[in-house]
């Protein structure tokens, strides 16, 4: 057997140990120290737009800090894009809220402006305004993020960004994870860079900023003694995982430029398969990090199509993954409501990720070139 493709691996870019062997010299083995400050100071300058950053333990934990700075508790309604993984939902309900599904909209697959608009009115009609908003940037492509923060703005909803898979991508020349009130970035094993396992909730100012580290450090009051106000949590990022996010800066700009060049690779491919097409961006406005690649296919006998391919991949040591379940389905979430018309699960239907890695290699193509084209012969 040959060795396995992986859908999307670490990719380390040199540098990272040796800011993890500063953090041991100097004994900083703790979720404080310069690190911490250095790779918050890098994300603030990449990021731009006056953009103020904590770093936590991951992207679902910045989830959960946004709801909580946004004043969700037990008994709210929040509305949530339904096409997402678990953690952009679970943390509503860590708050004891509720979750209310937003389908998507066909070009970007994200969050439909048209459905959250309808929610946020059912929610009024019925006494009970959402407290707020959670917009997701799918597989790195930008939602249609202005539309989406007028219609909050307009009814006065709080809007949490998350961005867990769309560091490096931006919309209208604005860098994802500057919109909303709140943005969350995610550090996991397989995002564009890495700290092993990690997050970041990006403020719009200093003050949100402190009150969003004060949360993730126990929220511990100000006293000679432990003393708490405020329910806290455990969700500081370390200083030795901080160093390794502050190495894989210095290769974001370059992964993020590897990671378009394999969407480049599967359009090449697929161009003359016919039924398939790979997801790209509507418009020049849109610039997508090209997280993972997905294609969809789009012939009667989709569904069907696209679980022998995922099979026949994974029998050849490929690794490919159907794209997300949408929430609602969920049977965790069995009975939520869910604004829309069936796009997000048509797409669940249709589609599959294929291996995205930058560090894709020209010899690991070739085995995916060779197995795609085997299959649809």
């Amino acid at each position: 057997m040959k060795d396995k493709i992986w859908l999307s691996s670490p990719h380390m870019g040199g540098t990272e140990q040796s800011y993890i062997a500063e953090a041991f010299a100097e004994n900083w083995i703790a979720p404080l120290g310069p690190n911490v400050t250095g790779f918050e100071n890098d994300l603030e300058a990449y990021l731009g737009h006056d953009s103020h950053v904590a770093c936590v333990s991951s992207g679902t934990g910045a989830i959960h800090l946004a709801l909580d700075i946004a004043g969700v508790s037990a008994g709210d309604e929040v509305l949530c894009q339904t096409f997402t993984f678990c953690g952009t939902s679970n943390p509503i309900t860590y708050l004891g809220a509720t979750p209310v599904f937003v389908d998507s909209e066909e070009e970007t697959w994200n969050m439909s402006p048209i459905y959250l608009e309808e929610a946020i009115q059912a929610g009024i009609e019925k006494g009970k305004k959402p407290k707020a908003v959670i917009a997701v940037h799918l597989y790195g492509m930008p939602a249609k993020i202005d539309e989406i923060e007028a219609i909050c703005k307009k009814y006065d909803v709080f809007l949490i960004e998350d961005a867990a898979e769309a560091l490096g991508a931006s919309y209208k020349g604005r860098k994802c994870g500057t919109f909303g009130d709140l943005s969350i970035l995610s550090f996991n094993g397989n995002k564009i860079i890495t700290t092993s396992g990690g997050g970041a909730l990006v403020c719009r100012d200093k003050q949100t900023k402190d009150e969003a580290i004060f949360l993730a450090t126990q929220a511990r009051d100000d006293a000679p003694h432990y003393q708490h106000s405020r329910i806290g949590y455990n969700y500081r990022m370390s200083n030795i995982a901080a160093g390794i996010g502050r190495g894989q800066m210095e290769v974001l700009d370059a992964h993020v430029a590897l990671r378009r060049k394999n969407h480049a690779f599967y359009q090449a491919l697929f161009q003359d398969i016919d039924g398939v097409t790979v997801f790209t961006e509507p418009n020049e406005q849109v610039y997508s990090n090209h997280w993972l690649t997905a294609i969809t296919y789009e012939k009667s006998d989709k569904k069907q199509i696209i679980e022998k391919l995922n099979l026949f991949l994974q029998n050849l040591n490929i690794e490919s993954r159907p794209l997300w379940k949408p929430m609602h389905l969920q049977p965790v979430y069995k009975g939520t409501a869910c604004f829309g018309d069936g796009t997000a699960e048509n797409l669940f239907k249709k589609g599959l990720c294929l291996p995205s890695g930058s560090n894709l290699t020209d010899l690991e193509k070739e085995r995916i070139e060779n197995a795609v084209r085997t299959y649809f012969s």
